[in-house]
């Protein structure tokens, strides 16, 4: 499974949660800690809002510790907001496109799971994305299936509505094809403003979820989390830091909206 991390706050760089802490992302990329695979070299991606309405974007094939212009970016690159994420395929093909995060608009997603059978669920699935959605999906990943159904499902208007339904839609399609089949989606999408994360599966045993507003992991690494808004969020799929003190764990079926330094976490059911 894959590894993230998605930062909410005032601008820093991206190298301060990439390549910095720790046990950063591309130490994760080589040694995951609570993933079922420990290395996630199948291409990498960062997505990140600044002054323009959408996000930028850069992803590619290579493993993220092996690539020097994710290396240099990272140090240049500021952003109050952004995604970064390591990919381990679950089967579908190692390109470009099938990389995280993904882009439609102002919306960047990733997603850490699978849809299980995904094969024999694809185009019914596929065939419940609207066309003016559909006519943009470049891959072949479930993950990018689901992102494009939250926006035919009005994630733009009601993002929270539009999860409930699209988990909803995919468990009904695989209950049908393949009862059998197990659902995880431990994912983050974001607007430019707000982030939102969810961890839920089918058999509830989810990849693991954490978040951090704690002073002493943004002091550790340099940032001055201060009094001033907004404060930083991190929402990670592990610890930055072998310190657990600094972590608060998701739970299982929970949904969490991150704006403006602060975090909310309620209960999520599909519909």
């Amino acid at each position: 499974m894959c590894r993230w991390l998605a930062y909410s706050g005032r601008p820093i760089l991206l190298s301060t949660m990439i390549l910095d802490p720790e046990h950063s992302l591309i130490d994760q990329s080589l040694r995951a800690k609570r993933a079922q695979h420990t290395t996630n070299g199948d291409g990498f991606g960062v997505g990140w809002y600044d002054k323009e309405p959408e996000p930028g974007l850069f992803r590619d094939t290579l493993p993220a510790w092996n690539d020097e212009n994710l290396k240099n970016l990272s140090q240049h690159i500021e952003s109050r907001l952004f995604f970064a994420h390591v990919r381990a395929s679950t089967g579908t093909a190692v390109m470009r496109p099938n990389c995280h995060p993904f882009r439609h608009g102002r919306w960047l997603f990733m997603h850490n799971g699978a849809i299980g059978g995904f094969e024999d669920v694809r185009r019914e699935l596929d065939n419940l994305i609207a066309p003016a959605f559909y006519r943009h999906r470049l891959g072949t990943t479930d993950s990018e299936t689901i992102f494009y159904l939250l926006l035919t499902n009005g994630l733009d208007a009601h993002p929270e509505a539009a999860i409930a339904k699209t988990v909803g839609q995919v468990l009904r399609v695989m209950r049908k094809a393949r009862p059998e089949s197990r659902f995880s989606l431990t994912a983050a999408a974001a607007d430019g403003e707000r982030v939102y994360a969810i961890r839920y599966s089918s058999d509830h045993a989810s990849p693991t979820l954490f978040y951090s507003q704690t002073a002493r992991i943004f002091a550790d690494l340099g940032i001055d989390p201060g009094r001033r808004d907004p404060h930083p969020i991190l929402i990670v799929s592990e610890p930055l830091d072998s310190s657990s003190g600094h972590w608060t764990e998701v739970a299982e079926a929970q949904l969490l909206v991150a704006h403006h330094g602060k975090v909310s976490a309620h209960a999520f059911a599909p519909e």
